[in-house]
């Protein structure tokens, strides 16, 4: 026999359901199916039709109770006849045999359907923002330009800490909804740009830590800037290149009211001039040191 799976066009999985769980599956379908935003899908006014079809059946306790004897000798078996719809017809024919079909039903099918609320398309965009901008917190200003073609200017305000990749949220700011549905919302990916000084990994800062020779072998204090101040640090003798020294504390903030590390990685510098007491000084050392780093040992 033809046959119609209202459960199946809700996405209910079961006929053990609440008026409630059909009224709330019915909207999601409306919306999902609903022809305003399905512009290029010439099959939305037919889905559209099931969609208000089987919630015209569901939704009525003396139908729902008719359809589901139907519906449990039929849902399961491998092969059963899908219903049709005639040309221009809003009911299927499986419909119009068990349910009937009038005039008044279909002419307030149409107005249920017409005035489905859709909300308008969220729209996504990315902004640049540097370390400084991102730590401490910043007003921004970006343009985009709207569905008419019209450029439009948004402040935005940065939160001090913002995370990299975060969104920041303009309600309302996005494509137009339909039939009185809400404005869809604009989101705005952040990307934090590193600098010179400073690169972010996660919620620790790294920065390089320049050493003379003399400093490296003999080991020193010196101070080690973070983005906001700096701390003054111990150097032990015979620091090579490319060791770090961790700073706990000092680096970027971690959204819990707390701060990641500061790394730096020790460059030892030789100066590309020397003057003729430097010079001295080297050639000295050269011939009094033993010390070869190409030896393994």
């Amino acid at each position: 026999m033809i046959f119609k799976d209202y459960y199946k066009i809700l996405s209910l999985e079961t006929n053990k359901v609440s008026s409630e769980q059909i009224k709330n599956a019915y909207r999601l379908a409306a919306k999902k199916y609903h022809p305003d935003v399905n512009l290029e899908d010439r099959l939305s006014e037919e889905k559209i039709k099931d969609v208000n079809e089987a919630y015209r059946v569901l939704s009525n306790p003396s139908t729902k109770r008719k359809y589901d004897r139907m519906w449990v000798n039929n849902v399961g078996k491998k092969k059963y006849e899908e219903a049709s719809r005639s040309s221009g017809s809003v009911f299927s024919d499986f419909f119009n045999m068990f349910f009937g079909n009038t005039k008044e039903i279909e002419e307030s099918n149409k107005k249920v359907n017409k005035k489905v609320p859709i909300k308008g398309e969220n729209i996504e965009t990315a902004i640049d923002i540097n370390l400084e901008e991102s730590f401490y917190g910043a007003d921004k200003k970006i343009s985009l330009r709207t569905v008419d073609g019209k450029m439009k200017v948004f402040t935005i305000s940065i939160p001090a800490g913002i995370r990299v990749g975060e969104k920041i949220r303009l309600l309302g700011q996005g494509k137009e909804g339909k039939n009185g549905g809400k404005n869809g919302d604009l989101f705005i990916k952040v990307n934090i740009k590193n600098n010179d000084k400073f690169k972010l990994k996660g919620d620790d800062l790294y920065t390089k830590l320049y050493l003379t020779p003399w400093e490296a072998a003999l080991g020193t204090r010196t101070q080690v800037y973070s983005i906001d101040d700096s701390t003054q640090v111990y150097i032990p003798e015979g620091i090579q290149t490319g060791e770090i020294i961790r700073i706990p504390g000092k680096g970027y903030k971690d959204g819990k009211g707390s701060r990641g590390d500061l790394v730096a990685t020790v460059q030892v510098m030789v100066p590309k001039k020397l003057s003729k007491e430097e010079r001295k000084l080297f050639e000295d050392l050269n011939k009094v040191s033993k010390f070869n780093p190409r030896n393994n040992t």
